[in-house]
Parts: C-alpha cells; sequence; structure tokens
C-alpha cells in the first residue's frame, strides 16, 4: 500500500501563480526559496497541492511502505503549513524563538510570515532536513 500523493511532474511555478490570496503566494515564494538553499534541491509537487524537496522512503512495522519529501510546505486556506518531517520534539528551543505559530505531528502553521522570524524557521528547516538525511540516509 502506498500513499496516494506522489511526487509528479507538475509546475511548482504554475501552482504558485495560483495561490490566493497574494499574500500567502508571496509568503510561498519566500518559504521556496529559502528551502532551496537549505537543500540545494528544485521543488516538486507532491500530488496538487504540496510543494516538496528531496525524498525519503520509510517502513513501518505494520509492513506499510513509501515515499514521501524530507521537507516541504504546502498553502492551507487557514495557514501556510510547513513540513517539519521529524517532529518538534528536539527543537522546542528554536520553536520559542520562533514567533507566532501553531504545531501538530509534524506540521508548523504560519498565518503570516511577517510574525515570525525567518532566520530562526531557516534554522528549523536546516535542522529537521538534515536530521531526516542521517536517520534515512535520503
Amino acid at each position: 500500500m502506498s500513499n496516494k500523493t506522489q511526487e509528479n511532474d507538475a509546475s511548482v511555478a504554475a501552482f504558485l501563480d495560483k495561490v490566493e490570496p497574494r499574500r500567502r503566494q508571496d509568503d510561498c515564494r519566500v518559504v521556496n526559496e529559502m528551502m532551496r538553499r537549505v537543500t540545494g534541491l528544485e521543488p516538486k509537487m507532491w500530488g496538487d497541492s504540496i510543494v516538496g524537496f528531496d525524498r525519503y522512503h520509510y517502513k513501518y512495522e505494520s509492513g506499510r511502505e513509501g515515499d514521501w519529501f524530507v521537507t516541504g510546505y504546502a498553502p492551507r486556506k487557514q495557514a501556510l503549513t510547513v513540513y517539519i518531517m521529524p517532529g518538534f520534539g528536539q527543537y522546542e528551543d528554536l520553536l520559542a524563538r520562533l514567533g507566532k505559530v501553531r504545531t501538530s505531528v509534524s506540521c508548523l502553521y504560519i498565518n503570516r510570515l511577517e510574525n515570525i522570524d525567518l532566520a530562526v524557521l531557516e534554522v528549523l528547516v536546516h535542522q529537521a532536513y538534515q536530521r531526516m538525511k542521517k536517520v534515512y540516509g535520503a
């Protein structure tokens, strides 16, 4: 069994051009460039609404396995979602300095980039990306 959301060849630029409202589109472009710097890679579309960078293969004890992006983001109606795949347990110090955000398992929800410290976000994404590369050899 694999994920329904798969990496594909859809245009990231065309996707970003359609993001509304314009403020969210601008925020996505800033995050996109930051993730390109952190990963050294070009973004890929995953499904029709997630932009991902790099990929790793996972396999659970249940036998479920698949491929997923190592880091990425998605413009959602309520917030810009940044994916921090290792979760947030080891990044509490960075979260405390980041600014106005919400989190769930691997999702960082940002209403507006102007409400956070972009340098701290870049450190968080970098550290999480490096951890995933170490753990999964991605």
